[in-house]
């Protein structure tokens, strides 16, 4: 199997929050807007604002399209993100347009960071989503820059007043997603200024969340369940945990045949694809690749035994990423 530059295609991975999600990465880099100490792609390489087209319409749609004719498995939403901030990318509109030609029926659903809700381009190409889930992890000015490390001269104001321009202007559902770090962005404070914000955003769901992958710095640390079960009965209503993420969840996709160097070829390149945007475990690996998990850890010990993965462990259990991420 020989190393490619990793594809603009990634998944199904399996979320908590949407379930089995086809990712599509518009930047193609880890370009962002901030350097969040918990980001799972690791660190910003290159910290701007400036919205350009990134990653093409055509050439993605096109990527798509081919990974669409291939046998492939399952997925049920097709979501924008990948490595860094997708609204920074000026094609996103056509392509959400795309997705909907190239797979009717599925929802669209658009990962942020909030950081451009005050540009309105950004705002009317994000109307065009299914969903919308955007970021608020402080209102707290020192804790915001300490968790997000936004470029300079981002403006917090702005954001949530950009936000909220937003949410009367978008008819899709609204995923609100707040991730705690212990002894940074989990006080008192800001719980009260969130509890607040999410009163008048009125977002169709509140996700309390914290670090349950490796992330970008090692300051950045879980939150406890205390503070969770205090957060969310505030925000959310009750306490409950987020639905399991991929290393809990049951296999939903069928196996593939993985007889053959080109198809192990094809998985191994998916298999990095996937690993580049975000650490998983062998287990949520297979279950998201529709891979058995004997064949599986066979290709991770072959991968790490060429450079290409390292694993992680945190909280007990083995987190694969793909060197150089």
């Amino acid at each position: 199997m020989r190393a490619e530059s990793q594809g603009l295609v990634f998944g199904p991975v399996r979320s908590g929050r949407l379930g089995a999600s086809l990712g599509l990465d518009l930047l193609g880099a880890k370009i962002c807007t901030f350097d969040c100490l918990y980001c799972e792609a690791g660190a910003t390489r290159a910290l701007t604002a400036a919205r350009r087209p990134y990653v093409p319409a055509a050439r993605l749609l096109g990527e798509l399209a081919a990974w669409l004719f291939e046998p492939h498995p399952p997925f049920e939403v097709v979501t924008l993100g990948g490595m860094g901030e997708p609204t920074l990318n000026t094609d996103m509109g056509q392509i959400i347009e795309g997705v909907r030609e190239l797979c009717p029926g599925t929802p669209v659903a658009v990962l942020t960071n909030s950081s451009l809700m005050a540009d309105p381009d950004v705002r009317r190409d994000l109307c065009l989503a299914d969903m919308v889930l955007p970021s608020m992890d402080s209102l707290m000015p020192s804790e915001f820059l300490q968790v997000n490390r936004p470029l300079p001269g981002a403006s917090l104001m702005d954001i949530r007043r950009g936000l909220l321009t937003f949410r009367r202007q978008f008819a899709g559902k609204l995923f609100l997603e707040v991730l705690l770090l212990a002894g940074m962005n989990d006080s008192s404070e800001n719980l009260a200024r969130l509890e607040a914000f999410t009163a008048e955003l009125a977002p169709d769901r509140v996700d309390v969340t914290t670090m349950s992958r490796p992330g970008a710095y090692p300051q950045a640390l879980p939150a406890s369940p205390a503070t969770l079960a205090r957060f969310r009965e505030a925000l959310c209503g009750e306490a409950r945990p987020l639905a399991a993420g991929p290393e809990k969840s049951a296999q939903f996709a069928p196996p593939l045949d993985n007889e053959g160097s080109r198809r192990l070829e094809a998985l191994g390149m998916r298999v990095l694809d996937s690993l580049a945007r975000r650490p998983q475990t062998a287990s949520s690996l297979a279950s998201a690749l529709g891979a058995g998990e004997a064949d599986l850890a066979n290709l991770l010990d072959d991968l790490s035994a060429r450079g290409l993965v390292k694993a992680v462990t945190l909280g007990g259990e083995t987190f694969f990423s793909r060197v150089g991420r």
